[in-house]
């Protein structure tokens, strides 16, 4: 961004505060990487493309697991259930064993773990990547989709995760 257009953005403070009037749905993504398993939780997850198939999320440049998770061959994604708030919350804290227990798992067809009882899964190859601001937008080509409990989505909304309640009249 020129030195023009840098001096007119926002600040931060309201900028997150208006980010957070935004739902957005709640996923897990995971690899494998020298036969140990990885992941994190991320709320930028997006369609991008039915031809060819393409997915997207975006992870801050300073995460400590991004490292390992972007060396991998290929990811998961995981897409959380509204009952699944504890495991999301899991996935975005540092410092523990993610797949240790409670968290329920196993090896995917290409290895990335696949969380269990999910809505659904994705396996994908890295497609794309670029540096966005203090992000990395990680853009993935779908192989494989299964949907498993067409349950209603984990959100995120105001810091916190929620649940969907579907408009009476749609």
């Amino acid at each position: 961004m020129t030195d023009t257009l840098h001096d007119r953005a926002v600040a931060a403070d309201p900028f997150r505060r208006a980010l957070a009037m935004h739902a957005s749905g709640v996923v897990v993504i995971t690899a494998q990487n020298s036969g140990v398993p990885v992941g994190l939780t991320a709320t930028s997850f997006a369609s991008v493309s039915l031809e060819p198939p393409l997915v997207s999320f975006y992870v801050d440049r300073s995460s400590t697991t991004w490292p390992r998770l972007g060396a991998a061959d290929h990811f998961a994604v995981n897409v959380l259930t509204s009952d699944q708030a504890e495991l999301a919350a899991r996935f975005a804290r540092k410092g523990i064993d993610r797949f240790a227990a409670p968290t329920r798992w196993r090896p995917g067809p290409l290895g990335a773990p696949l969380l269990a009882d999910v809505s659904a899964h994705l396996i994908c190859l890295p497609y794309e990547r670029a540096t966005v601001g203090d992000h990395i937008l990680v853009v993935g080509l779908v192989v494989e989709a299964d949907v498993h409990l067409p349950d209603r989505p984990l959100l995120y909304h105001q810091g916190r995760f929620g649940r969907f309640l579907a408009h009476p009249d749609s």
